[in-house]
């Protein structure tokens, strides 16, 4: 299994360039603005601009250039063991609703790349959810029973088409897979909007930006985790997590997307002559040792040898306690701000149901899924176990973050971070290949929790809410703001 140099790019960014826009020129106003240039804010301006809604969209950096260049790209209502939960916890009105969501956004997708004729690798075909272990062969049977009689069109079978064993699997019919750059860059031609340009601050119906303001009847916070914690504090709402992928090259196609609900499972699709294969999903701050890319090499190796690794990258989902996104008014307060974000890890389907639901808030119009999503709910059987692990684990780190306890001074092996006192004080420190030491401020600047190395990405992430920066404190993820303070490097 021979690995070419691989640097983190996804297989869309490799295969698809979308021209550069100009920053803001300075202060505009428009009818809506919408805060981020991935997938759910390009398709939001798109659906508002169709209904002669004047948009603009502000990006921080490039189109598409945070998760939606990182996403498997699967376009399903399949969403792991979820619907049997959705009916226990939500009831089953909730779950009909949340299933007839998500096929809507389906179909929409499809409709829409229809009618404007995008050439985006658009395909139907079943996604599956699948075990390895014989005890969870009954959770997918019931599973199947449960997105069944929800009105999804779902069956358990013994047959995939897995170079392995399973004990079964639920097959969802019709779902779809696409190349989310060739779409967004499709969609993005036909809407305004301004890169390199951040924005600072949102306040009433302006926004503030390092290029000039834009001011708008409607603002649409579409920034994958909210950065405005006060109203809405969504940083008490959310987590984030991480998780893995790799590009293989000669292998055999696959007839179907491929979910696992095993720990340490596996999640394959095929894309032209590519297999996708992904896993290692951890909470994001919370992988010190790293060993993900290695681990998905291994089992690409044992189940398709003589396969090449030709990329590998990572991406981020924000996690609901519920497992719900919430979609709709940022707070009570602001009714005019808007919010898309909790999309776990189907990204691409919330993205278009967003967009569809914020869509209908702004015009006026009914929409039968908003209650469902409204971020304003509390179901509180559905939310509990989530919101207790979510307050132990803010707890801790922001514990971390504001008292220095004593910490041992000791060296760094060369590829290793960590939490180290040079002199009186805190260090989030790495060493790379040629020995430098380089140093940042251990704490997040988002809310003060302390920074934990992850091993696999080399960087460094916030167990709190998911901020992320590199070993030189920029910043990669938000919600911070701003980088976390460059110590300097240190030739050791």
């Amino acid at each position: 299994m021979n690995n070419q140099d691989l640097n983190g790019e996804s297989i869309w960014s490799r295969t698809t360039e979308i021209p550069p826009r100009r920053p803001l020129p300075g202060d505009v106003t428009a009818d809506a603005a919408v805060i981020g240039a991935g997938m759910a804010g390009i398709l939001t301006a798109f659906l508002l601009s169709r209904r002669g809604i004047s948009v603009i969209v502000l990006e921080a950096d490039r189109i598409a250039g945070g998760q939606t260049k990182n996403t498997t790209a699967k376009i399903t209502s399949q969403h792991g063991l979820f619907y049997q939960k959705l009916i226990r916890t939500a009831g089953k009105d909730r779950a009909r609703l949340y299933a007839s969501a998500n096929e809507s956004a389906v179909e929409e997708f499809e409709t829409l790349i229809r009618e404007e004729q995008i050439h985006c690798h658009f395909k139907r075909l079943p996604s599956y959810l699948y075990s390895r272990d014989p005890a969870r062969q009954a959770d997918l049977e019931r599973e199947a029973r449960a997105a069944s009689a929800l009105g999804i069109r779902a069956c358990f079978t013994g047959q995939t088409g897995l170079p392995f064993e399973t004990v079964g699997a639920v097959r969802f019919e019709n779902q779809a897979q696409f190349h989310p750059l060739e779409f967004i860059k499709a969609l993005s031609d036909q809407v305004t909007v301004y890169e390199k340009t951040r924005v600072i601050r949102v306040k009433g119906h302006t926004v503030y930006t390092n290029r000039g303001t834009v001011t708008a009847r409607h603002i649409v916070f579409a920034t994958h985790y909210p950065f405005v914690n006060v109203p809405g504090f969504f940083f008490t709402r959310l987590h984030q997590d991480r998780s893995y992928c790799l590009g293989l090259s000669g292998t055999a196609p696959l007839d179907g997307m491929y979910y696992s609900v095993d720990k340490n499972g596996l999640s394959l699709r095929w894309n032209e002559d590519t297999l996708l294969l992904g896993g290692g999903s951890h909470r994001t701050g919370k992988n010190r040792a790293g060993g993900e890319y290695e681990r998905l090499a291994r089992a690409a190796k044992q189940f398709y040898p003589g396969c090449n690794i030709t990329a590998r990258w990572s991406a981020q989902d924000c996690m609901s306690h519920d497992g719900i996104p919430f979609i709709g008014s940022y707070c009570v307060f602001r009714p005019y701000w808007h919010v898309a974000t909790g999309f776990k890890k189907w990204g691409m389907t919330s993205s278009m149901l967003s967009a569809m639901i914020i869509r209908d808030r702004i015009c006026g119009l009914p929409n039968p899924y908003e209650e469902l999503f409204r971020p304003q709910r509390f179901l509180l059987r559905a939310s509990a176990k989530s919101l207790a692990a979510d307050l132990l684990e803010s707890t801790a780190g922001l514990a971390k973050g504001a008292f220095h306890l004593p910490l041992r001074s000791r060296p760094l092996p060369k590829g290793h971070g960590g939490i180290v006192r040079i002199g009186f004080k805190r260090y989030a420190c790495y060493r790379d290949e040629a020995g430098r030491l380089h140093r940042i401020s251990a704490r997040c600047p988002h809310l003060g929790c302390q920074l934990e190395w992850n091993g696999a990405d080399k960087t460094w992430d916030c167990p709190c809410h998911g901020s992320r920066f590199d070993c030189d404190g920029n910043l990669i993820d938000n919600p911070a703001q701003t980088g976390c303070g460059c110590g300097g490097q240190t030739p050791e």
